[in-house]
């Protein structure tokens, strides 16, 4: 039996064929890399909010650490030899000043049995605008608010944005200390009266890094960080009779 071979079936494809198979195999790559891409892109992104938050958290652990020292020691343990007692470098008063973007204190930070003045606040440097620094010093005799040295500007936490405030302070009952008062400091009646009252600090930190947007959302990421902190208030402020008030 002879069999007779197709012609049509024998031949190889033709241009036009190959050309549109090249055709669809370049689009399915091309979409392939672009989902690698995309992909990426994400995943620099997402490293990128890890950096910010893991940043705002050491901030604030650094922060914290900080607080849990404060008003130590007091006039409980050192005898004051200067007057008024707040003066005497040996003596932490606890809080020195208030405000929704910056806090001063003073305690024994390092385990030294040096006081430290202590300072986080916005811009403190007066160089970096959306900057959330930290000072330690250590406490010179003379007035707690304006006796002392200039700050040393430090560590910090950038790309800040200001959308609301960075410290909210409660009272023990769990009152919000109204921003209206505040500024507070220890060198005035009513800002006394404030600091002694304080019990919880809650911190919150948002940071926008302009320079980096999400792929899927075209807009720059934010990473978000919140914390809250109880004292235990030594404080030199108004009390009435007894000039150091603790709870």
């Amino acid at each position: 039996m002879r069999y007779q071979c197709n012609r049509h079936t024998a031949k190889g494809a033709s241009l036009l064929e190959l050309m549109i198979g090249l055709l669809i195999l370049g689009v399915v790559t091309a979409g392939i890399f672009a989902q690698l891409n995309t992909a990426t892109q994400r995943i620099a992104t997402e490293q990128n909010k890890v950096d910010n938050f893991d940043e705002a958290r050491d901030f604030v652990d650094q922060f914290f650490r900080d607080i849990n020292q404060i008003g130590y020691p007091d006039g409980h343990i050192v005898q004051a030899s200067v007057s008024p007692a707040i003066n005497d470098p040996r003596i932490a008063v606890g809080l020195v000043k208030i405000d929704t973007n910056s806090i001063w204190f003073e305690g024994d930070i390092n385990g030294s049995g040096v006081v430290q003045e202590v300072r986080y606040q916005i811009n403190g440097s007066g160089t970096c605008t959306l900057c959330f620094q930290r000072s330690a010093v250590a406490k010179q005799q003379g007035d707690p608010f304006i006796g002392q040295a200039a700050a040393s500007w430090g560590t910090e936490v950038n790309d800040l944005i200001l959308t609301n405030a960075i410290f909210t302070y409660y009272t023990a009952a769990g009152t919000q200390i109204p921003t209206a008062s505040l500024p507070a400091n220890i060198d005035t009646t009513a800002g006394q009266q404030t600091l002694a009252s304080v019990k919880t600090i809650h911190i919150s930190l948002t940071i926008q890094n302009n320079q980096v947007t999400d792929p899927k959302t075209g807009q720059p990421i934010q990473t978000s960080f919140e914390g809250e902190v109880s004292l235990n208030n030594c404080s030199y402020a108004y009390t009435g009779i007894n000039p150091m008030s603790c709870f």
